[in-house]
């Protein structure tokens, strides 16, 4: 299978997500040609893609595809063998750090503070990004509503839900008014309605001009997401809309396009 599509931008009907003003016109993520070697192991293998602001884009693909790999040189983490690439408008190779200060992370293992309260949390992070103190409680005020977390402020992290630690740490994550957030696995483990909620959350976010890059084994989510790309050895063997991939490959669902690449790609 090798699926590909050029996505027309914002406001086009193929993708319903809305970018800020003004960054309408340049891609949150492109890269060309993204290649990264470990000794004679190829981990990413020439990737090329672009992802419009405001997306929800969901990098999918089985353990050991090159996802967490791709994510690291794109979070200016890690640098690659060859290809370039842009993240907000900033160089991957020449810009890495002002990309990780650009962004929002959250990782798949739960790294917030748990025996911090939530409103600790969100003021660490905070003070963390340089966050004043007049701005971070300001800023706290408006998460706590923004991911409906009233009434949760003085409750110790250690003692929430998993659905509930989900939510204080996408709101780390995005305490700095990021562009981008980049969540690795951010549901996994985490109950069906609890999921829902997180994925409400990440609508709304995206219908406000912000960029998700989101991996997921969730194809129920994954079907949410407004761009896919399925990688597998290190191959992106599939871009586009969830429903345009499901239609070329004939497939009713996109689990079924997703196992059928990964049962039947060669190296």
């Amino acid at each position: 299978m090798n699926l590909r599509y050029q996505v027309a931008g914002p406001g086009t009907g193929d993708q319903p997500g809305t970018a800020t003003p003004g960054h309408q016109a340049l891609p949150a993520i492109e890269v060309t040609n993204l290649s990264k070697n470990f000794g004679p192991i190829q981990a990413v293998r020439q990737v090329s893609f672009q992802v419009p602001a405001g997306s929800i884009f969901g990098l999918l693909g089985p353990n050991g595809s090159g996802k967490s790999t791709t994510i690291r040189m794109l979070c200016g983490l890690m640098r690659p063998s060859s290809g370039s690439g842009q993240v907000l408008g900033l160089d991957i190779i020449t810009q890495a750090e002002a990309i990780k200060a650009s962004i929002g992370y959250m990782s798949q293992k739960f790294n917030l503070y748990e025996d911090l309260t939530v409103a600790e949390n969100l003021h660490f992070f905070g003070s963390i990004y340089g966050l004043c103190s007049t701005a971070l409680t300001r800023r706290c005020r408006e998460l706590y509503e923004h991911m409906r977390l009233g009434g949760r402020e003085k409750q110790r992290v250690g003692t929430l839900s998993g659905g509930w630690k989900q939510r204080v740490a996408l709101a780390c994550a995005f305490i700095h008014r990021p562009r981008l957030l980049v969540l690795d696995e951010p549901t996994a483990g985490v109950d069906p309605v609890s999921r829902r909620l997180f994925w409400d959350l990440l609508e709304g976010l995206a219908a406000e001009g912000i960029t998700i890059l989101v991996t997921t084994h969730y194809m129920d989510e994954a079907e949410r997401c407004h761009l896919i790309a399925l990688m597998d050895r290190g191959r992106l063997h599939a871009f586009g809309p969830p429903a345009r991939l499901m239609a070329a490959a004939g497939l009713p669902t996109l689990e079924d396009v997703f196992i059928n690449m990964a049962g039947t790609e060669g190296d």
